[in-house]
Parts: C-alpha cells; structure tokens; sequence
C-alpha cells in the first residue's frame, strides 16, 4: 500500500483529473448547442451537411495549438474528427426533419 503522502498526492492529482473531465463536458455540450444551431441554419438554407474545406483548416488549427500545448497532434486530429462526424450526424437528422 502506498504511503500517505503518495496517496494523498495521488488523491489530489485525481480530483484535479475529475474537474477538468467535468469541465470538458460542459465545453463539448456547448459545442454541441452551437453545431445544433448551425445545422438548423444550413437544413434552413439547404446548405450541405459537412463543410470539408473548413474541416481542412480546423484540423490545421487544432494540430498547431496541440504541438503548441505538448498534445499529440495525432490525437488533437483524431479528437476532431471523432466529433465533427458526430456534429454531421446531428446535421444530416436535422436536415431530414429529424
């Protein structure tokens, strides 16, 4: 078992994990609240689902400010995909009245 100063250590470095998942929870649900919005104004204006050239700069942008931040930018690029396939997902449902 390990000592109490580790355990407390570990406690400590664990709650600061807790609040920052928390706090990246919130900021996707925001997100989310934001791409809903655009996908009611492309449904509205018949714009496409996907927008792949600003796909293109985004994941340009958010590979820079990893390496900038000491993140992978594998996985900043890996992240972002991830959810901009869920974001035309919930543009595709919105488009079809969904």
């Amino acid at each position: 078992m390990p000592d109490s100063d580790a355990t407390a250590e570990l406690n400590r470095l664990r709650k600061s994990i807790d609040n920052i998942d928390a706090a990246l929870v919130h900021l996707l649900a925001e997100r989310f609240k934001c791409t809903q919005e655009v996908g009611s104004l492309k449904a509205t204006h018949g714009l496409p689902p996907s927008d792949p050239s600003r796909e293109a700069r985004q994941i340009t942008r958010l590979r820079e400010l990893a390496a900038d931040s000491e993140l992978d930018p594998e996985f900043a690029e890996k992240w972002f995909t991830f959810v901009v396939s869920e974001v035309i997902h919930h543009h595709e449902r919105i488009a079809r009245g969904q």
